[in-house]
């Protein structure tokens, strides 16, 4: 019995995303027709918006630098076998641990503050996901359930804090005080400057380093350390984990441990680096758009990087196309970034079996009827 037919390497991980992304823009296209604007205009305009000037590239990597954080989230929890639906609560929850460590020990040395920070947020964020963890673990309990559910409580219990105790005195916006110079990232264009290079000011700011040293210690663990092996394969077949002396609850813990820490990451971009402060709502659904770019990006640190650059193009390439065209709304924008995530997370394997049969046809010979 011959092997079923797979797809190439380069195929799976390069042009599968690039058909998904291709038809996406195609219905996307049509749609913008249909509102009487002419398509390739309306994707010129994006992409100039999001990568032809220099403004347009500190915010799209300023964008991606949250989807980073929360795509690799959810790979590393994919690759132990669990779909952590919960990155967005995580990532509310891990913004506070970081916020805290800036309100409060914001008089202190900026080289004291950020690792402070970075250590705070990944433990808030690592402790949210531990419950859901232990949950399905030692309970049974669906690890998607609960993290959605989790999502909420987050949302509820930050909504308390902001109104009820953390809210600066003698303001009606939920929202905390100004952090102090102290406890503010550094932009990218300050750090340029110092190096002698002029840039525009952006939002974009040192937690897209840390973003990306992120996925290269991701990288690192999941296929070069024995608990990488360990979780991957506990992820691929319980039954064989168990067979090799792995134990899978340990091995849903610790994911979601390093998977909520991954999350807990986006305040560094969000409250250190553009808003210095707290305030409601900060993680804006990347949690879940971490989802689509780990899905589009297979899991795998480069290609999430890849996606969250995507993403990060849709979104700010997305505020031009508002601005410039009125017939295209905010609310049409998010349609069009909706059929990215159909297309290239939900329904990513659409394409995979005419394109595995269309490969499989070629290497016997057969060409193309």
């Amino acid at each position: 019995m011959s092997a079923p037919a797979k797809l190439p390497r380069w195929a799976e991980l390069g042009l599968l995303p690039l058909i998904n992304l291709g038809v996406a823009l195609v219905v996307a296209g049509v749609i913008i027709k249909i509102l009487g604007e002419s398509p390739l205009a309306a994707f010129k305009l994006m992409a100039t918006g999001a990568l032809g000037t220099q403004e347009g590239i500190g915010y799209t990597l300023y964008y991606a630098t949250n989807f980073i954080f929360t795509g690799l989230a959810v790979a590393v929890a994919y690759h132990a076998g669990l779909f952590n639906i919960g990155a967005e609560g995580q990532a509310y929850i891990g913004g506070l641990g970081t916020g805290l460590v800036c309100l409060y020990l914001g008089a202190w040395p900026f080289w004291v503050v950020l690792p402070l920070a970075v250590l705070a947020g990944a433990i808030f964020g690592a402790m949210w996901a531990f419950i859901p963890a232990w949950l399905q673990a030692r309970r049974g309990s669906h690890i998607v359930i609960t993290t959605i559910m989790f999502n909420f409580i987050a949302a509820a219990l930050m909504t308390y804090l902001l109104v009820n105790v953390l809210i600066k005195p003698g303001q009606q916006s939920p929202e905390t005080r100004e952090f102090s110079a102290n406890a503010v990232m550094p932009a990218a264009h300050e750090l340029l400057a110092k190096m002698g290079i002029t840039v525009v000011a952006t939002p974009l700011n040192l937690a897209f380093g840390l973003a990306l040293v992120a996925a290269v210690g991701v990288w690192i663990f999941i296929w070069r350390t024995r608990w990488g092996f360990a979780l991957r394969v506990a992820g691929a077949n319980s039954a064989a984990a168990v067979y090799a002396g792995i134990s899978p609850p340990r091995i849903i813990v610790g994911a979601m441990l390093i998977s909520g820490a991954l999350a807990g990451g986006l305040g560094l971009n969000e409250l250190m680096g553009s808003q210095h402060r707290i305030l409601m709502d900060f993680p804006s659904g990347a949690g879940f758009v971490g989802i689509a770019v780990a899905l589009m990006g297979r899991n795998h640190p480069v290609g999430i990087v890849v996606a969250a650059v995507l993403f990060g193009a849709l979104y700010q390439g997305g505020s031009q196309l508002s601005f410039d065209m009125p017939k295209i709304n905010r609310d049409m924008v998010v349609v069009i970034q909706g059929l990215v995530i159909l297309l290239c997370g939900a329904m990513e394997n659409v394409f995979r079996a005419p394109l595995t049969a269309l490969f499989a046809r070629v290497r016997s010979g057969k060409g193309i009827e």
